[in-house]
């Protein structure tokens, strides 16, 4: 469930890479180009929902919550100093979506294929953001062949059994 599908209000989604979740406040963080459409769309508060899925368990959660984008502060320094170089390297590129004539990385041409230096990414730091979701609810779903199960859950710990 590492590889979640997210969804903007808009009704945009994309495969994000889950970086963090925290248990106490029911909260996701995923990392984005502060430059990206979905930054735009969420900015300071925005519905957001994913969809998780684990295929061997046959497990399936969408929650619904609350997005925002955050550029600065010590939780996205701290996330900014977790990531590699190499993966950090994306976000000197050109802005997502940007229209170009042929098929390409958006990445400066000394930057292909190549691990940039901590001094060589300082412009990118600009450009990195976390989407910051508090998830408001969860909906949790199996497959089996005695029967399928679904239930609601809340961060409040309260939830229901539905029929799936």
């Amino acid at each position: 469930m590492h590889l979640p599908a997210v969804a903007t209000s808009d009704a945009d989604v994309r495969i994000m890479v889950l970086r963090a979740f925290d248990e106490a406040k029911w909260r996701l963080r995923f990392h984005t180009d502060a430059r990206a459409p979905k930054s735009r769309t969420i900015g300071d508060g925005a519905p957001v929902g994913a969809l998780f899925y684990d295929k061997p368990n046959k497990v399936q959660i969408r929650i619904r919550g609350h997005g925002r984008i955050l550029r600065e502060g010590a939780e996205v320094e701290e996330a900014w100093a977790e990531g590699t170089n190499f993966a950090k390297r994306c976000y000197l590129g050109e802005a997502p979506g940007t229209g170009s004539d042929a098929p390409n990385s958006g990445l400066p041409a000394w930057a292909e294929g190549l691990q940039p230096t901590d001094e060589q990414l300082v412009p990118a730091r600009h450009n990195f953001a976390i989407l910051q979701v508090t998830v408001e609810e969860a909906d949790w779903f199996t497959l089996s062949n005695e029967g399928h199960r679904r239930a609601i859950v809340r961060p409040d710990g309260t939830g229901r059994w539905i029929t799936p």
